[in-house]
């Protein structure tokens, strides 16, 4: 499995990396449609002032065996949840999911995979001053390497590893959890 460490540049053209997507079929073409059509917008989406929505990466944080996901519970959102956050200007969104990855679990040692896991475009309720908006998630596999002791910060009510194959299987987990499980199965990591 190809991976990159935080101290290599992750290449890549998020435009490229999207067809590519669409080339193996691991998205539909009407969402890949959507975060390309964001990706043309004059107004930089990859900010979070882009109030109508933005891009955010996710990390789906396997084990250094494969079997287990880190997940948060979000403590603004109350779900269980992949790691991730804000784009915050930066264009690589790989570099956003391993940087939300680290910060969020405390975990060093972390490799991305520079190509796209998942894309998934869902709806962020009004808080506070903030407006509803959408989130526009590019996800990448960013594996554990060296220790799997996290530690839960503000953002987390709390983390856990949860097991890949049984999160698969669970009816009440998050759609789009339900889905990344099935496909990091699939793969036969």
């Amino acid at each position: 499995m190809p991976v990159q460490d935080s101290a290599t540049p992750v290449p890549g053209d998020l435009r490229e990396a999207l067809v590519r997507l669409r080339a193996c079929a691991a998205a539909a073409d009407s969402e890949i449609d959507a975060f390309l059509v964001l990706l043309d917008d004059p107004d930089d989406p990859f900010l979070r002032a882009r109030l109508q929505g933005h891009f955010t990466g996710s990390a789906w944080l396997v084990s250094a065996d494969g079997r287990r996901v880190l997940l948060t519970h979000h403590r603004k959102l109350g779900r269980w949840l992949q790691l991730g956050g804000h784009a915050d200007g930066e264009r690589d969104l790989a570099r956003v999911a391993l940087r939300e990855a680290e910060e969020e679990s405390g975990l060093r040692g972390l490799v991305v995979e520079p190509a796209i896991f998942d894309i998934d475009r869902h709806w962020i309720p009004e808080r506070g001053n903030e407006p509803g908006h959408w989130h526009y998630d590019v996800r990448h596999v960013v594996c554990a390497t060296t220790h799997e002791a996290f530690i839960v910060g503000e953002e987390s009510l709390d983390l856990a590893w949860k097991d890949i194959a049984d999160l698969a299987a669970d009816a009440e987990a998050d759609e789009s959890l339900r889905r990344m499980a099935r496909r990091w199965l699939a793969r036969g990591a």
